[in-house]
């Protein structure tokens, strides 16, 4: 049988599950947080009191946070991109019988994930710290664009991708809202706060998937999750552009920002990739091949040799001007 089928029926064996997973890792829409909870009542009479308080509190927010937190909106803004590949993904199938399991979790991940984007974009609009046009365009830019995470179809790569990309998320939202309540902002620290939250769910199923797997398909889930890590896990947003700029150019410098604000930086990288090592207790998995005995042997080195890496990074001390956060607006 081909690698292929095998994975197939790996997925249809998972998928008898999915609704213990949609219960167990996702919220009720009318249980779950809405950005309206947080952001001025614009049918209240003190809307327009609201509104000043917010902005007047974020003028206090430095360049570089606003850059990140821009860059993290438009991440999330561009949710399109990834529902429409996890749909490609072997093994979902959102068609037959009006779907299968895997398209109904795509869905409800999807239903929850959308409401991030949409609760920085209002309180970034409601702000006026930015060129919310500029924003705009980077946002459809980066739709437009698509992504090549470097999974194809392959629902165990995908799966390390989603296991990975998730703990990102949670630490780059959950940073942003601490630095957000260092600088007197309250609420917008309360936004990322619950967002973050939303990640690290998200976070423990897909990792819950991948573990399932191991169970079951222990070698080559080995060489997935060794092939992710070899070529490096590539964020979501990696080819970001400004208006009138080619295809991922402004990713590294957003990227420095992050880091220069300490929002997510290379020894995250390196942190996330030996939480998950642990998580899915990759010293112990039995009956593997001798492929996969030297696939597991490189993780296991991995992470200290990518920390030494990380050692020599220079990050520039100078921030770009980027065209979605003019240094006049914030003065």
């Amino acid at each position: 049988m081909s690698i292929k089928n095998i994975r197939l029926e790996v997925m249809q064996f998972l998928e008898k599950n999915v609704d213990s997973f949609v219960e167990q890792y996702l919220i009720p829409v009318e249980k779950i947080w809405q950005p309206s909870d947080f952001l001025p009542n614009s049918e209240g009479d003190n809307f327009f009191e609201e509104v000043r308080e917010l902005r007047e509190i974020a003028k206090e927010l430095p360049y570089d946070f606003w850059v990140t937190l821009v860059g993290d909106t438009i991440t999330e803004e561009a949710l399109p991109t990834y529902e429409s590949w996890l749909m490609d993904v072997e093994g979902v199938n959102q068609v037959e019988n009006g779907g299968n399991g895997w398209s109904k979790w795509i869905r409800q991940w999807t239903g929850e994930e959308n409401r991030h984007g949409d609760i920085l974009n209002k309180y970034l609009y409601l702000s006026g710290r930015v060129n919310m046009r500029e924003i705009e365009m980077t946002t459809q830019h980066l739709i437009n664009d698509g992504f090549d995470i470097g999974t194809g179809s392959d629902p165990y790569k995908n799966f390390v991708y989603t296991s990975f990309q998730e703990l990102a998320t949670y630490v780059s939202h959950n940073r942003v809202a601490q630095i957000a309540k260092k600088f007197g902002d309250k609420k917008l620290s309360k936004m990322c706060k619950m967002i973050a939250g939303d990640e690290m769910r998200h976070h423990h199923a897909y990792s819950e998937f991948v573990n399932r797997i191991f169970q079951v398909d222990p070698s080559e889930m080995m060489l997935a999750f060794q092939y992710m890590m070899k070529q490096k896990i590539v964020m979501p947003a990696h080819f970001l552009r400004e208006s009138g700029q080619k295809i991922s150019t402004a990713f590294e410098q957003f990227s420095d920002s992050a880091q220069r604000i300490g929002v997510y930086t290379a020894n995250d990288y390196v942190d996330i990739m030996q939480k998950l090592i642990d998580k899915w207790e990759i010293d112990k998995i039995a009956n593997l091949t001798d492929e996969a005995e030297k696939a597991r042997d490189y993780l296991m080195k991995l992470p200290a040799r990518m920390a030494r890496i990380s050692e020599r990074i220079v990050i520039p001390k100078e921030s770009h001007i980027f065209k979605w956060v003019e240094p006049a607006r914030l003065l």
